[in-house]
């Protein structure tokens, strides 16, 4: 209990210094799931909606490949990207590898599956009224997928929320594709891991402590808005 609560006294010195190495860390992280769940989300959003309002051949066992892909592990993402983009793999040349770019397109490939059923079920929940009531009036398509996207904007928030949530604190790919090179791939996860190898708890719990506030923040900050947003429209 001792060792906690001096790695928890010595993680908040380490925020008050601004430490920077904390700082980088940190930054490398935002940085590349903030990405991965951009991108995640400009595919998911589009192809959670074509899904939901689309009846076509092979619907069923494309929901069953989707749901699938949600419980891909970490691990088994890591290594097939780092099949394709090692030197001996088809985009060896590219020199990928151990880089940024690297994480975010294995973070891009976990979380997309996740946006994607998210927004399906979101949309799916919208009363098919909405759709028929704008089509009445004389919208066009595009305005009717404006109209159905409006309503489940909180749905869709909440998956980009959980996507973001995801990458962030996941560590397989990021070791794998990454390799923790300090300064530059390494993320507060996989620093956690290389701390606590080390038997140095002081970064890593303040690293840790720097993930739980950054979910929390993110989480207020949805419900801030969605309660505003809620009073206006009442």
């Amino acid at each position: 209990m001792d060792l906690l609560v001096d790695s928890i006294r010595s993680a908040f010195l380490l925020f008050l210094a601004c430490d920077p190495e904390l700082l980088d860390i940190v930054l490398v992280s935002l940085k590349t799931s903030g990405m991965s769940t951009l991108i995640a989300a400009l595919f998911g959003v589009p192809a959670g909606f074509f899904i939901a309002h689309s009846n076509f051949f092979g619907k069923r066992l494309l929901l069953t490949i989707l749901n699938t892909l949600l419980a891909l592990p970490t691990v088994v993402i890591g290594l097939l990207v780092y099949a394709f983009i090692s030197r001996r793999g088809m985009f060896g040349s590219l020199d990928l590898l151990y880089t940024q770019t690297a994480m975010i397109i294995g973070q891009v490939i976990l979380v997309t599956p996740l946006v994607t059923s998210l927004v399906l079920a979101a949309i799916s929940r919208i009363d098919a009224r909405y759709r028929k009531t704008a089509m009445t009036l004389g919208a066009n398509d595009t305005q009717v997928a404006l109209v159905i996207l409006r309503e489940a904007r909180f749905g869709i928030c909440a998956a980009i929320i959980a996507a973001f949530g995801r990458v962030i604190a996941e560590i397989g790919i990021s070791m794998m594709l990454g390799g923790n090179a300090k300064g530059f791939t390494r993320t507060m996860t996989t620093a956690m891991a290389l701390e606590y190898d080390k038997g140095e708890f002081v970064l890593a719990v303040a690293l840790g402590l720097t993930l739980m506030t950054i979910a929390f923040a993110l989480n207020m900050l949805f419900h801030f808005f969605q309660g505003r947003i809620e009073s206006e429209v009442v």
